[in-house]
């Protein structure tokens, strides 16, 4: 019975609350008039949020500091305090982005925090990571202040008022650093669509009774650069600060260790990290600049994040009592074709070699390989008809060469003879050898000379292809990017100077320059007699031919894989063309009966032959009279 009546009053109490919940649910219900008056207001709010500019300045609002707050704000940082005291007195950014450059500028220090190039990718394909010149802090611009009530202020640590507009199809993003309503410093951003390069200008506006203007103020500006590439060796080699100055002159800091220099009259600094540049360029020239640059890759083995950190330190002269600077920012790749159309000298920014080899590239190489790869065909495909080109205009060069080496190698018996009749007479053996080589017309300097105008060809390709922006990234074969290394194989440990992968196209490369060289080099030491007293270059040259090719492969392993095809190739086109010299063109008997003729002959001595044959014969009669002595 006692359980029954604990269940029918556990049914009323539970009715009993139900009844009040179902209450309050009503009571709580609001009116039709009410949800009317509910949809009216978020409709307003909907229509207020559309009504908004799609580019505006993303700023927090706050509210003004009180008496209190200023007061503390305006000891520590004077006139300036008034900056602080604004709503734009936060950490927010604006955004400015066009079709090929994202950049993000803080309202504090006003300069830029973020800035991606767009449509590229770190390291490999598909790694959806963008290129990002600067991010995470990375980077910064301070202008010290020295202010009349002798304070030292930087403007990396103060807000900037933000205001974003646009001319036509640019985007203005004006930033001012106020020290009241109508005193400013001001940083001037100007994009324009489809460009990497941006307008950037400093002014001032009424501080001459806030800042000290009776000499210039410090600007510096420095950057920590991020790795973009997959060999980290190989873009730090290339990572360099870059500057012009004296009307058109351009240097360099050694990328290979920290560094420092100082210029004058400058015209621009560029920040290089391989592939990708940034660059500060002024109308007004900086009267003096100092740079600094730290290499920050200790071990270029080791997986690390960043290459340089570089710093600029330029004085802002005033001029009657305010700053005025016009200049401009430039992020983007380091692209010959893309800097040089600036026809602001930028193209030295890309290392293409000095005098004569840097010549050859922009005149002759990078015109022919842009016509080449602009047929639609693949970059490897490409960098192989280039090589055919350059070896077929060059193979006039190989058939002298090869054709004094033949005529060398005939004369070896006879020369050997001399040497051996002469023994103890250097001096005559040196006058009888030049008879000979009169008589028969060859020159011993042939051969040599050849080689030498290849030299240029082969720096000038040296430096070539390090520096083709267009081959970031392309694949061909096996090879995913011809401006990196050609991984096959990941070795589990590390060899010195090696590296811990292994590349095939310098394998290729170095087994085609040893069989290069077992041709050419063998036919040499067979045409080159022993003098005495010197040694034995046929031994010399025999172990060349084997510590060539291993020297290739160890410098190329983690060099750009186009490179290495290029010279793979090259070497086997150049065998193949002195196998035709060889077995087709260039026969020896030939060469043993014209030399025979060509003695026969009456030939005129030639200036330089008589005035070495004059002073071997008076050489020769001051030893006698000594002898005689």
């Amino acid at each position: 019975m006692e359980e029954k009546k604990l269940d029918k009053n556990s049914i009323i109490g539970f009715v009993l609350i139900s009844g009040i919940l179902l209450w309050m649910l009503y009571a709580n219900t609001p009116s039709a008039e009410e949800l009317k008056e509910k949809e009216k207001k978020e409709q307003v709010e909907k229509q207020a949020k559309e009504a908004k500019p799609a580019k505006t300045v993303t700023a927090t609002t706050v509210t003004p500091a009180d008496a209190t707050q200023t007061a503390a704000v305006q000891a520590q940082l004077g006139s300036f305090g008034y900056s602080a005291t604004l709503p734009s007195a936060t950490d927010a950014v604006t955004e400015i982005k066009n079709e090929v450059l994202s950049l993000k500028i803080s309202n504090k220090g006003g300069y830029i925090v973020d800035a991606t190039v767009l449509g590229f990718e770190q390291f490999e394909r598909n790694s959806k990571k963008a290129v990002q010149i600067i991010k995470n802090q990375n980077a910064s611009l301070d202008i010290t202040l020295n202010t009349v009530d002798n304070r030292t202020l930087h403007t990396k640590d103060m807000f900037f008022e933000p205001k974003l507009t646009t001319e036509g199809k640019n985007q203005v993003l004006t930033l001012q650093l106020k020290a009241g309503p109508d005193q400013f410093l001001e940083y001037r951003y100007v994009l324009k669509p489809n460009e990497y390069m941006l307008d950037f200008g400093i002014r001032s506006q009424g501080l001459e009774k806030v800042v000290n203007t009776s000499k210039p103020l410090d600007l510096e500006w420095q950057l920590k650069t991020y790795r973009n590439e997959k060999s980290i060796s190989y873009e730090n080699r290339y990572t360099e600060l870059v500057f012009e100055y004296e009307d058109g002159k351009d240097d360099y800091l050694n990328a290979a260790k920290d560094s420092e220099d100082e210029a004058v009259d400058v015209s621009y600094i560029a920040f290089k990290q391989h592939l990708f540049t940034s660059i500060l360029l002024t109308d007004t020239k900086f009267k003096t600049a100092k740079f600094k640059s730290d290499n920050l890759v200790e071990d270029e083995e080791k997986d690390t994040i960043f290459t340089k950190n570089f710093t600029a330190q330029i004085p802002l002269a005033f001029k009657n009592g305010a700053l005025n600077y016009n200049m401009n920012w430039y992020y983007g790749p380091s692209d010959y074709t893309i800097l040089n159309d600036y026809d602001r000298n930028l193209d030295e920014i890309v290392p293409l070699g000095w005098g004569i080899f840097g010549w050859i590239n922009r005149y002759i190489f990078i015109p022919v390989f842009g016509l080449i790869s602009g047929l639609g065909i693949s970059f490897g495909i490409a960098i192989i008809l280039f090589t055919v080109l350059v070896r077929i205009v060059m193979s006039p060069v190989t058939y002298k060469s090869y054709l004094s080496q033949a005529k060398m190698k005939v004369l070896r018996p006879e020369i050997t003879e001399l040497n051996e009749k002469f023994k103890d007479n250097p001096m005559k053996k040196q006058q009888e050898t030049m008879k000979l080589y009169s008589k028969a017309g060859v020159n011993p300097m042939a051969g040599c000379l050849p080689a030498l105008l290849q030299m240029p060809i082969f720096y000038a390709l040296f430096q070539f292809f390090p520096s083709m922006f267009d081959l970031r990234q392309k694949s061909f074969l096996w090879a995913d990017d011809l401006s990196s290394y050609d991984s096959i194989y990941q070795l589990p440990f590390h060899i010195p100077f090696y590296g811990s992968h292994v590349s095939l196209f310098p394998i290729l490369a170095s087994i085609a320059i040893f069989f290069y060289m077992k041709m050419t080099t063998g036919d040499q030491a067979m045409s080159q007699p022993t003098q005495e007293g010197m040694p034995d270059m046929g031994k010399i040259m025999k172990i060349m031919i084997y510590v060539s090719p291993i020297m290739m492969l160890f410098f190329f392993n983690n060099y750009a894989s186009g490179l290495s095809l290029y010279y793979f190739v090259s070497n086997s086109i150049t065998i193949g063309i002195m196998l035709v010299i060889k077995n087709y063109i260039v026969k020896e008997d030939k060469i043993h009966a014209q030399i025979q003729e060509n003695k026969t002959k009456e030939k005129k001595e030639g200036k330089f032959q008589k005035k070495m044959r004059e002073l071997m014969e008076q050489a020769e009669a001051q030893k006698a009279t000594q002898k005689k002595k």
